[in-house]
């Protein structure tokens, strides 16, 4: 059965069931590069009788000379085996068990090798048009192999011997900088569309061109998109958007046609030249940061992303007749609600946000006591960062953001004498009166 799927899957790709194994010599990956609590973790699991490896991206990182982020471990243990063999660890998850382990303040995901089951097996369960809604089966390393979405993410490193173990040709791959699918690509990215996602993330996070073969069916596939929960969504946009590779990547997305859909709160200001201008800022910014292992935080990001939605929606209630604090409220609270529905954002990131698009409205008060006050505000930095792309961006004068700079910079006589008259202290625009209601003269003739 197992021979029936691969060859359905695999077709002409389908490799033979021993992996190719490299010697240090060949892929140069030393032992020295890999976390103390992965050697940790995998010395004790094969003190204790089972196949122990460093798998996935960080083996991919390494034999591409990046220092990977994270590193998991795969094994033949069960998730209640290796809780059983350390202390700080737990099991987690639903869909599939995994084991955290924990050394001081770093923590080791390991997984179980994972197979595959048949169509009429009760754990799995298929939609018609072949994405697995629930699979859950624990197997062999060459099945786990096979379970993986692209060949460079296939590679097992063994620290006892030092060798990588490829199924796939993933090291020959990477050598290519190629992302290629294992099995047939429309199969597998029917099977699970976020796999589309990762395509576009790790082509522009390795700078990587995407197979022939594997590219040709994401632009018809891309619809499936849809059914993804948008919990999952918000996962993939956040790895996406904080990799360090964000501009890189939303090219991609739109290269791929993946943004329409997948990120409701990028369609329009992907197709906005202005927008454009203003996002491009934040993701150049952001990337920035990270690549100099800065803190990079998801609610600025999502902050950006949704300005021009909240701005809009402000607008509109204010032109409405609301007060301007209440439309500015009742606009964030909407927008929010409203992108939510699309993309599961946790709520804990709403204050921030909210915090963030507020401040900007305070920027413009220059007169009086109210920007002393802004000073010691614990949102200043963020909010100000927010205005400096907004200048960046031809969203706010260059002028104001100016002015805040050196505010900040001056000594206290210098702001006070900074300081504009009460009259020009503010650049609000004023609330237009309030509609009157339409004659209803002629209904009554």
């Amino acid at each position: 059965m197992i021979r029936r799927w691969l060859h359905k899957v695999l077709g002409k790709s389908a490799r033979p069931s021993k992996p190719r194994i490299f010697t240090p010599a060949q892929h140069g990956i030393r032992r020295t590069g890999i976390h103390p609590c992965a050697l940790k973790v995998t010395r004790t699991l094969k003190e204790n009788g089972y196949a122990a490896f460093v798998v996935g991206g960080a083996v991919r990182d390494l034999l591409l000379d990046r220092e990977p982020k994270d590193f998991d471990v795969a094994t033949d243990a069960t998730p209640e085996e290796v809780r059983r063999l350390f202390r700080r660890s737990r099991i987690i998850g639903r869909r599939f068990q995994i084991v955290h382990v924990m050394c001081g303040p770093d923590t080791i995901e390991v997984t179980t090798f994972r197979a595959h089951q048949e169509d009429d097996d009760e754990d799995r369960v298929t939609a018609e048009d072949g994405m697995i809604l629930r699979d859950n089966v624990f197997g062999s390393q060459q099945e786990d192999a096979i379970r993986r979405d692209f060949t460079v993410n296939a590679l097992y490193y063994d620290p006892e011997t030092e060798e990588v173990w490829d199924y796939h040709g993933g090291v020959d791959d990477a050598k290519k900088r190629m992302l290629r699918m294992i099995g047939d690509p429309d199969t597998r990215f029917r099977e699970d569309p976020v796999r589309m996602l990762r395509a576009a993330r790790f082509a522009a996070k390795l700078d990587f061109h995407i197979d022939t073969a594997t590219r040709a069916p994401i632009a018809r596939l891309a619809p499936m998109l849809a059914r993804i929960p948008a919990a999952r969504l918000y996962d993939e946009m956040i790895k996406l958007l904080l990799s360090g590779h964000a501009e890189r990547g939303v090219h991609q997305l739109r290269a791929e046609g993946l943004h329409h859909g997948m990120l409701p709160m990028l369609d329009a200001i992907l197709d906005h030249p202005e927008r454009q201008k203003f996002l491009h800022a934040a993701m150049h910014d952001t990337d920035e940061r990270v690549r100099r292992d800065q803190s990079a935080s998801p609610s600025f990001m999502l902050a950006c992303l949704l300005w021009f939605d909240m701005r809009e929606q402000f607008e509109r209630l204010r032109d409405d007749g609301l007060p301007e604090q209440t439309a500015l409220h009742a606009a964030m609270d909407d927008t929010l609600e409203r992108q939510r529905a699309a993309l599961a954002f946790p709520r804990r990131l709403d204050g921030m946000i909210k915090e963030i698009w507020a401040l900007q409205t305070r920027f413009e008060q220059r007169s009086g006591a109210r920007p002393f006050r802004l000073l010691a505000h614990p949102r200043l930095r963020a909010g100000y960062d927010f205005l400096l792309l907004r200048a960046r961006g031809g969203d706010a004068p260059a002028e104001l953001a100016e002015w805040w700079e050196r505010f900040q910079d001056a000594g206290e006589d210098a702001r006070r004498a900074m300081l504009l008259p009460a009259e020009a202290g503010s650049s609000k625009r004023r609330r237009r009166p309030r509609r009157k209601p339409a004659s209803t003269a002629g209904d009554d003739a």
